[in-house]
């Protein structure tokens, strides 16, 4: 870093350091050390112990991750040249339709401001800091690329022999040191642990990271589908961009001090652009490393994209709230994934997404869980199609109509099967609102409370009933786009002049690229493994607007960070799509 830009840290530092506080209980937990001078802070550490661990130097800040005892954090911060000391926090993870909805395509053919303007984000490197990246996917491929120019990364497999890069994937790095601080994760998730695996590769076992990534770079891939659904050709918003995967989280979530690492790695990499899919709470900017770290890379140019959470829709639960960062809401398209109850003289709608459906016109017998209920059960368990709770002999053959709550949706549809029943209705309770397409493991279909009403009656009315399941994928939705419930919203709690989320994108039922070596849904029954996947959230949304911002990188190569912030917030409208428009 420049004498400049390590001047205008060093002052953001000490202007915001009085705010932080320091944790009363003494644990050895990790830290970032801001220094003055870095030439010989292992004799000031020394000073006041010599039990500590080095994690990582950061040259690029002065700075330093150790893992220390915390309740030597008040002496570190008194000895002379100390700036500030942050401690550590653990941050979370936050398509074929969606470049048509913004409209740099029509009918399924680029605009001429994306192919041949801004040349699909031709010669950008977009790096991606999330968990990882599928090598093998098929949005990943490097048929057309030539060798990169101008590129300082590298591809470093770990212990990963089968890992490679090529001509698209061209840098591929893993950051873990912070994850493994003991007492880091103070209550491990059941099925999150860590596990070395994962820890020791680039390689992407969440998902999480290949969806991000080829949602902002992703190649051009025909018949992409999720579940068979949503069938299309999958792309990025800079299909023609390189990528870059950094590697800071895992299944067991992500430190900020390892995040750092790969901001700073990624910059001196040589990316263009970054996409942050990352956040936890919002804090005080000098307290929130990812804040610290994407100022840097601003500094050095890069565009910085981020997540605003899915805490919504609280007000002011919006994280990532850095000015220098544009942050990013998540908001519906106009694509629904629908599906049809069809009994009697009626036909109810809901959602699915169901890799089967029933045949067309053949009628099956219907039957609802409480009627279904095995002899040694509740009527209460069997309404909600609990394990365990179905009469087989009762199941067989027919569709079960369950009630949502306790148990899982999807697992709600595995009872049904393992009773022997083809297919599933589910039914919102009376205080149920939102209606989900599901990845159902039977032909399934998802409905509203009140759309229920005529089902039950028709259930209880009729001797015999009988019914079938449609499905079909439905475009051109309205109104488009609606703001996501589960979208963080604002105010900024720590500068309340300036708003955020900045913009919003598609964040709802997207389909990108995934990793088959995790599973296809967090389920603990799950088995199935796809290699393109439907997720909502402001993950999501927040690689869409990268990719633009690769699309704004690449016809405008002078452009500054601010510069393409402001042209995607000042060319942003308000209004929701109610004919041909986009907003």
């Amino acid at each position: 870093m420049g004498r400049g830009g390590r001047v205008l840290l060093l002052a953001f530092v000490l202007f915001l350091t009085s705010h932080l506080t320091t944790p009363a209980s003494a644990a050895t937990k990790s830290c970032l050390l801001v220094l003055s001078d870095l030439t010989s802070w292992p004799a000031l550490i020394a000073g006041v112990t010599n039990q500590y661990e080095q994690l990582y130097l950061f040259k690029e800040i002065s700075a330093i991750g150790l893992q220390i005892d915390n309740s030597l954090f008040p002496a570190l911060k008194q000895l002379p040249g100390v700036l500030a000391v942050i401690p550590d926090r653990l941050h979370k993870v936050q398509t074929t339709r969606s470049w048509e909805f913004l409209r740099l395509e029509s009918g399924g053919e680029p605009k001429k401001e994306w192919k041949y303007d801004a040349k699909f984000g031709e010669g950008v490197v977009i790096g991606n800091v999330d968990t990882g990246v599928s090598p093998t996917s098929q949005s990943f491929r490097d048929d057309g690329f030539g060798a990169p120019s101008g590129w300082r990364g590298k591809c470093d497999s770990g212990e990963d022999s089968t890992f490679h890069c090529n001509k698209k994937l061209i840098g591929a790095r893993f950051f873990n040191a912070g994850i493994q601080v003991p007492n880091f994760l103070d209550q491990p998730v059941e099925g999150k642990q860590l596990n070395q695996t994962d820890l020791n590769s680039p390689r992407d076992y969440d998902g999480h990271g290949s969806h991000t990534l080829s949602t902002a770079g992703g190649g051009f891939v025909q018949g992409a589908s999720a579940f068979g659904r949503g069938k299309g050709t999958a792309k990025g918003g800079s299909p023609r961009a390189r990528v870059a995967s950094y590697k800071a989280c895992y299944t067991a979530g992500c430190s900020s001090l390892d995040i750092l690492a790969a901001i700073l790695a990624a910059v001196e990499d040589g990316v263009h652009v970054l996409s942050l899919s990352v956040g936890a709470p919002a804090a005080d900017y000098v307290a929130d490393l990812m804040a610290i770290g994407t100022l840097y890379a601003v500094h050095k140019g890069v565009a910085v994209v981020a997540s605003a959470g899915n805490s919504g829709p609280q007000p002011g639960s919006v994280s990532n709230l850095a000015p220098w960062i544009l942050t990013v809401g998540a908001s519906t398209m106009d694509r629904d994934f629908a599906a049809d109850v069809v009994f009697g003289n009626s036909t109810i709608k809901g959602r699915s997404l169901s890799a089967s459906t029933l045949p067309v016109g053949q009628p099956y017998p219907m039957i609802s869980g409480q009627n279904a209920c095995a002899a040694d059960q509740s009527i209460d368990n069997s309404t909600l199609c609990f394990p365990g709770s179905l009469d087989p002999a009762k199941v067989r053959g027919k569709i079960v109509v369950c009630t949502r709550g306790v148990n899982g949706r999807v697992e709600k549809g595995l009872v049904v099967k393992q009773a022997g029943g083809i297919g599933m209705v589910l039914c919102n309770d009376a205080g149920g609102v939102d209606i989900i397409a599901d990845p159902h493991l039977l032909p399934a279909v998802h409905c509203s409370y009140s759309q229920c009403w005529d089902l039950f009656k028709h259930l209880q009315s009729t001797q015999f009933p009988v019914g079938y399941i449609t499905a079909k994928d439905e475009l051109g939705v309205k109104p488009a786009p609606v703001m996501a419930d589960f979208s963080s919203r604002g105010p900024n709690t720590i500068t309340p002049q300036i708003l955020k989320p900045d913009v919003t994108a598609p964040g709802v039922d997207v389909i990108a690229a995934y990793s088959e070596e995790a599973p296809a849904t967090d389920l603990p029954f799950e088995d199935r493994r796809v290699p393109y996947n439907m997720v909502s959230g402001t993950s999501m949304s927040c690689p869409h607007v990268a990719g633009v911002a690769g699309l704004i990188k690449a016809k405008h190569p002078d452009w500054s960070p601010a510069m393409i912030k402001s042209a995607i917030m000042t060319t942003g409208e308000s209004r929701v799509q109610q004919a041909t428009e986009l907003h």
